[in-house]
């Protein structure tokens, strides 16, 4: 996109009319940010808007690309996040950041159509909705050029719980194209639980009065360039998002997760106990420890899958002295697991319980730990 002082409005007329921000959140989406900000003026026209561009500090260079923008068109802004990740989180930030009355966040790989702001902002701004929602389900919308049934499936079910959960009657709760009023956002901001992908639901769950909704009827497109950032993680994060919004002031939604993988390892820690003490004939001590051993593997790589997700080790490097990070901030919580239950089950308690006491003994601290020295040093 080729933009010089020249040829852009001066920086006055732009800033006069600001009315709507379109909040980008991304990650490893250079190549789309210049012809989207062409596709949005030709939609909305000169005056009037800007885009706040939200990026996880993207290896491909997506926030030194919108800087480059940011140089001839003042439109354009950058916030680049460092140890943050995550869309819902992205679009608060974007939320605090800008002045303009009205807020839209869409994505940056060109599924979303920026034409529908239009309509989206008129809805809005004259009262007839709080939430304008581009639907990919609504009458009149089309995911043929998507080309993911599964995905249309997946998203389906996940509607009909997002529903129950929010009580609006949306065709598209989960649906990452909407727009409302920034001040609506910025209100509802300190109990969005700022989880996963799908930060309509967060709004839409948190709002103590239901929030009235438009649907906008969307084709949804292809991603113009780059690789999706969904992958098989997301149905967790979705639950996770649930779970909070249902259960997360009674139970930290983190820790229940880090709880559900450590439900998962009690299941490996029993599997390599028994097969030690039925096969290799070892002592029960040996055998715990190994299975202690063997189950904080498990946690580590699951954990990092599943719980840490948007703090996720990627390189090789990082996952190795990750888990090796992981092993040592759970060595004291691991010997406490193994003198207990060893105790316990030379005093005569059962194998099983003696096992599942050590456990818990160890969970409490495994999390603490984990949390600090493993995945918050990256």
């Amino acid at each position: 996109m080729d933009m010089t002082p020249s040829t852009q409005p001066h920086l006055a007329d732009l800033s006069r009319s600001l009315s709507l921000a379109i909040i980008l959140p991304t990650l490893n989406e250079r190549d789309n940010l210049a012809p989207l900000v062409e596709r949005i003026e030709s939609a909305l026209g000169i005056h009037g808007w800007e885009v706040l561009v939200v990026d996880d500090n993207s290896a491909d260079g997506t926030a030194d690309e919108a800087r480059r923008l940011a140089l001839c068109d003042p439109r354009v802004r950058v916030i680049q996040r460092i140890g943050r990740r995550g869309l819902s989180s992205a679009a608060i930030e974007g939320f605090c950041a800008t002045a303009a009355p009205f807020s839209a966040v869409m994505d940056a790989d060109h599924q979303h159509d920026p034409a529908l702001l239009v309509d989206m902002l008129a809805a809005v701004r004259s009262g007839e909705v709080d939430v304008a929602v581009a639907s990919r389900f609504a009458e009149g919308s089309s995911t043929k050029e998507w080309g993911r049934p599964d995905r249309e499936k997946l998203s389906g079910v996940a509607n009909a719980l997002a529903r129950k959960l929010t009580g609006v009657n949306l065709s598209d709760p989960m649906s990452g194209f909407f727009l409302l009023r920034t001040e609506t956002a910025r209100r509802l901001v300190p109990n969005l639980s700022a989880i996963g992908f799908k930060i309509l639901l967060d709004l839409l769950a948190t709002s103590p009065e239901p929030l009235t909704v438009k649907d906008f009827p969307m084709n949804f497109s292809a991603r113009r360039s780059g690789e999706s950032k969904l992958d098989r993680a997301i149905a967790f994060d979705f639950l996770a998002g649930l779970y909070d919004k249902s259960f997360g002031r009674i139970i930290p939604t983190r820790f229940a997760m880090f709880g559900t993988v450590g439900a998962l390892g009690v299941l490996v820690h029993m599997a390599i106990l028994y097969a030690l003490l039925l096969t290799a004939e070892t002592s029960f001590s040996w055998s715990q420890a190994i299975a202690t051993f063997g189950s904080m593997t498990f946690n580590f790589w699951l954990n990092n899958f599943l719980t840490y997700r948007d703090r996720r080790l990627k390189s090789a490097d990082k996952v190795f002295w990750g888990w090796l990070s992981f092993i040592a901030a759970c060595s004291i919580g691991a010997f406490a697991n193994v003198a207990v239950a060893t105790t316990l089950h030379d005093r005569g308690l059962h194998e099983v319980l003696a096992a599942l006491v050590g456990i818990v003994i160890g969970s409490v601290w495994n999390y603490a730990l984990s949390s600090r020295f493993v995945w918050g040093r990256f």
